[in-house]
């Protein structure tokens, strides 16, 4: 009897719970809107410019590879990478560096004025970045930076950091005090906690942030347009803007030199998309 009734297939069944369809129609409505200009561009790339100016949102028919090979063979291109390249590592790597630390010292000692000093720091996120462009390049200028790779990373480590201490601390902090006495009975002392147990248990918080920097970094064009006069030292967002300059009425062309422009960040953060996801979920959890 025990065995029939656990085998009968009019045993209870809970009901599948597909969630509101409003819901998901919202979601499916804002994927489309985010994805269809890149999938357009992408395309676009493959087609040329008489295709486009007579079927604007028609296929390629047949399909064109010259304008990609002709960005890909130009040297200017590839410098551009180059450059956007350091820029983006270097931002990246300022930003996790110097965030790991103000998070660890906000999050993990106690001292008078730390919750000041937390709200100071996001309240920067308040701040928008355009509203200090002036008094920055004045900045720079006088430091002797401007026409450098340091005047476009220093001033986005510097507005990176709000985010990035915001998303850290929480991860830092919901690490256990008793782990760190357990360490310290080791005679492992607080940096020591920090680089091998604090770092590890954070690498979702570390990867998240790291490519948030990444890819803001990489996109970043007004930056590098006011401090970056020499044309051998342009990032590939500003690549985009002469290559259209320079060949106003190539419309294809230029959509496939704006689609191997942003197909980087769009690979790296495809890639670690769960990371952030779980990154970002952690800091509000905590």
């Amino acid at each position: 009897m025990a065995a029939n009734a656990v085998l009968s297939p009019t045993a209870k069944r809970r009901p599948v719970s597909w969630g509101n369809p409003l819901t998901y129609a919202l979601a499916l409505a804002v994927a489309a809107v985010s994805i269809a200009p890149v999938v357009y561009v992408i395309i676009g790339g493959f087609r040329t410019t008489p295709q486009i100016v007579a079927d604007p949102a028609g296929l390629p028919d047949p399909w064109v590879w010259d304008n990609y090979a002709r960005v890909l063979t130009q040297s200017d291109f590839w410098r551009q990478v180059f450059n956007s390249a350091v820029v983006s590592l270097g931002t990246t790597i300022g930003v996790v560096v110097l965030g790991v630390c103000a998070a660890f010292v906000l999050a993990r000692y106690t001292f008078r004025g730390r919750e000041v000093l937390y709200t100071f720091f996001t309240l920067g996120l308040l701040f928008p970045a355009g509203a200090a462009i002036l008094p920055l390049y004045l900045m720079l200028r006088d430091l002797n930076l401007i026409n450098s790779y340091y005047a476009v990373i220093l001033p986005q480590v510097a507005f990176a950091l709000p985010l990035t201490i915001v998303i850290l601390r929480p991860f830092l902090t919901a690490i256990p005090r008793e782990l760190e006495d357990a360490a310290a009975i080791d005679g492992t002392g607080r940096l020591g906690f920090l680089w091998r147990i604090l770092l590890p248990l954070s690498r979702p918080a570390l990867v998240t942030v790291g490519i948030l920097a990444f890819v803001t970094s990489w996109n970043a064009f007004l930056l590098p347009l006011l401090v970056l006069g020499d044309a051998s030292l342009h990032t590939l967002p500003l690549g985009v803007q002469n290559f259209s300059s320079q060949y106003t009425s190539d419309t294809a062309g230029i959509l496939a030199f704006t689609s191997l422009a942003m197909l980087p960040a769009l690979i790296f953060f495809t890639f670690a998309e769960k990371q952030i996801v779980g990154g970002l979920q952690g800091a509000v959890k905590g």
